[in-house]
Parts: structure tokens; sequence; C-alpha cells
């Protein structure tokens, strides 16, 4: 489930190929960075529920996601 949604939600201008390896849990994406940033890709992924190494999803969507996608969330609090 994970990985349809993830590779599903790259599906957009400017993204070739992406794939998402469930075992590593690695993102390879392919794409041409005249149309989209690492940022936007990113931020797509966070746009369906799962966080990125600099986007965090909000707790809306990621509320969304089936509990075998769920996984233990970095902790955003500051002291």
């Amino acid at each position: 489930m994970c990985k349809k949604r993830i590779e599903t939600a790259l599906k957009t201008e400017g993204v070739n190929t992406a794939v998402w390896d469930v075992k590593s849990k690695i993102l390879t994406v392919s794409y041409d960075s005249a149309k989209i940033t690492t940022e936007g890709i990113q931020q797509k992924i966070a746009a369906v529920g799962h966080d990125t190494q600099k986007v965090t999803a909000k707790q809306e969507n990621y509320s969304k996601l089936p509990s075998c996608c769920q996984y233990d969330r970095k902790s955003t609090d500051k002291k």
C-alpha cells in the first residue's frame, strides 16, 4: 500500500520515474530539475501522509494512513 501511494503521489510533471524499495525504504526518483525541485518532490510525498528528510506530513494526512503504513515519527517538539 505504501509503495503504491508514494509512487502514485509522484506521477506529476517533471518526475520521470519514482520507485519505492520496500525493504530498504529508499525512494529512487528520476526527475527534470527545471520542472520540479527535490523540495517539491518531498512536499508531494508529505501531502499523502509520509514524512521525508526535510518535510513533515501534516498530522491529519499521516492519521489517514492505514495502520500498516504508520511508523514511529520523529519528534518535532522543540526544547
